[in-house]
């Protein structure tokens, strides 16, 4: 199962160049709806005035990290479900681990073309369609 292309997708990253490829990427694969924040904060903010059917999110960033924010979106009941891509430069098994525990929708390491992020995309819309809801039931 596809996750639908008209989807309100949310790109954080603090280099605005790594946000104008990943949304060239994303228009690539038919994605038409996509904000960007430059930051774990700002990302936060407009979640919750927008309801966001993906995020893609770096790891490193300032003030708030792309793992802090993963940790504020699924502590946040109406934010917990949200489909969430950490993207990485760096390789560290235990990072993986925490964005695993912090229950990540999937991983992606930079860089990365249009095809692997497709794969990822599919894969997190398999897994929300089948997974048990997280913490609090929701």
């Amino acid at each position: 199962m596809a996750i639908d292309p008209s989807i309100p997708v949310l790109v954080v990253d603090d280099n605005t160049t790594t946000i104008r490829i990943i949304r060239r990427l994303l228009l690539q694969l038919g994605f038409v709806n996509v904000d960007d924040a430059c930051d774990g904060a700002a990302a936060l903010a407009k979640m919750h005035v927008k309801h966001y059917g993906l995020v893609i999110s770096d790891w490193n960033m300032a003030p708030m990290t792309g793992y802090e924010l993963l940790n504020a979106v699924r502590g946040d009941p109406r934010l917990m479900r949200t489909p969430f891509i950490m993207v990485t430069a760096e390789s560290k098994v235990e990072n993986v681990v925490a964005a695993s525990k912090a229950h990540v929708s999937n991983y992606i390491l930079k860089p990365f073309d249009a095809k692997m992020l497709k794969a990822k995309i599919d894969a997190v819309s398999t897994a929300t369609a089948e997974r048990p809801p997280l913490r609090g039931g929701i």
